[in-house]
């Protein structure tokens, strides 16, 4: 007799609630679009940290938003596997990860990958983003393990 698969779940919607400001803003608008994009500092092009009011490079405070591709790597992830709170009895495994996006220099985006067989997960897998709509308006971006399965 097989194993089954299992596969990674989505954390539920309401352990979630969206607070955003000036510096983060123009991220969670793209995203309602399916969008993804990344802060860049108009000033010397560096690639900046989610929510940081400067740049960590030259201290400037203007701000562009670059797209990106979705496609990532996955940088470092864990399983878990047993819930810790009620509200989880239904999602587990989850698989909460660090994504390092391609073309945001470096950058890396906390998320969770979803969908995908706990046993084809590892450090440096390709991944690629998929968009959660949520029924209040707010979409949040998780990751797929990408077709080529690397």
């Amino acid at each position: 007799m097989t194993e089954p698969v299992i596969v990674s779940k989505a954390p539920p919607d309401s352990l979630f609630e969206l607070a955003t400001d000036q510096w983060t803003e123009p991220y969670w608008q793209a995203a309602r679009e399916h969008r993804l994009v990344w802060p860049t500092c108009t000033a010397c092009g560096t690639g900046r940290e989610m929510g940081a009011p400067f740049c960590h490079h030259c201290l400037s405070q203007e701000i562009t938003w670059k797209p990106l591709s979705g496609r990532g790597t996955l940088y470092s992830y864990t399983v878990v596997r047993f819930p810790l709170i009620e509200a989880m009895n239904d999602c587990v495994p989850y698989v909460p990860a660090v994504i390092e996006l391609e073309g945001a220099g470096g950058h890396r985006l906390i998320s969770n990958v979803v969908g995908a067989p706990l046993d084809s997960l590892h450090v440096g897998a390709a991944v690629e983003i998929t968009w959660h709509d949520r029924a209040d308006g707010v979409t949040v971006a998780r990751f797929a393990l990408a077709d080529n399965g690397n």
